[in-house]
């Protein structure tokens, strides 16, 4: 009789216990549980120890660290009518739990298609130089786009990244003859700058001189020194040109042609 005792005290207690471990549940830190209680949303458990009624309520654990996603390559056409593809890399995480579980019915596969129709309307929407140069700017615009369409989800989106931008081969070719054509561009226009900044000192060196006769003479003394230091069988003595005016002046001497012209 005792054992029969025992044996009806141990099976309910048994049966008890099963049922509590059926209702056991951990949450790690980086999760958040959606509770349904007969398909009721009631709220939401943090990380650590939690039970719940068995047969009665339901947990949907939500991860709430940020997720990387790859956008498929995209075949866009550019407002200035090219064809390109471009692919991305999203990076998005969920900051309201209740919202990602209860608004849509998969968040990772609806962020996925969101970001890969937002790419092909951005890159759409500018021309192949913006989409070369302004990568950045870019960038910024497919983020706050997709953070908007996104937010009723309860995900954040925090960066987003055009990784790859696949140009046909004739373009690839014209950009490089329009860079090559840009740095000749430069190329010309810092020679002229060279050229006009070097006629500039001369000019200023001339009215220096022609201010004060004096630095025409040393100029004159330095050049004679320059020519004469060298190895040079024959020495060439360049003679001032108020000298030549003085000799035209002397008698006996031929005038110019104009003036021999007007005295006819």
């Amino acid at each position: 009789m005792d054992l029969f005792n025992s044996i009806a005290i141990l099976i309910p207690l048994a049966i008890l216990f099963l049922f509590f471990l059926s209702g056991v549940r951990i949450i790690n830190e980086y999760e958040n549980g959606v509770i349904f209680r007969l398909g009721r949303f009631v709220g939401i458990k943090r990380a650590g120890f939690r039970w719940l009624i068995p047969m009665v309520e339901r947990m949907v654990v939500v991860d709430l660290r940020t997720v990387a996603r790859d956008v498929p390559p995209q075949d866009v056409i550019t407002r200035d009518n090219i064809s390109v593809k471009v692919n991305a890399v999203v990076y998005f995480r969920v900051i309201q739990s209740d919202k990602a579980v209860l608004q849509v019915e998969d968040y990772l596969y609806a962020t996925s298609q969101m970001a890969q129709t937002t790419l092909r309307a951005i890159v759409g929407q500018v021309e192949l130089d913006e989409l070369l140069t302004e990568r950045d700017r870019i960038n910024k615009e497919l983020q706050a786009v997709l953070d908007a369409h996104t937010d009723p989800w309860g995900i954040k989106v925090s960066n987003v990244e055009t990784k790859h931008i696949d140009i046909p081969g004739e373009m690839q070719r014209a950009i490089a003859r329009q860079a090559e054509a840009e740095r000749e561009r430069r190329a010309k226009i810092i020679a002229a700058e060279g050229e006009l900044q070097a006629a500039e000192k001369l000019s200023q060196a001339a009215d220096l001189m022609s201010r004060n006769p004096a630095t025409m003479q040393l100029r004159y003394l330095q050049t004679l020194v320059e020519i004469s230091s060298g190895d040079n069988k024959h020495t060439v003595l360049p003679i001032p040109l108020d000298i030549l005016r003085a000799v035209n002046g002397l008698p006996g001497t031929s005038r110019p042609s104009a003036d021999a012209t007007s005295t006819s």
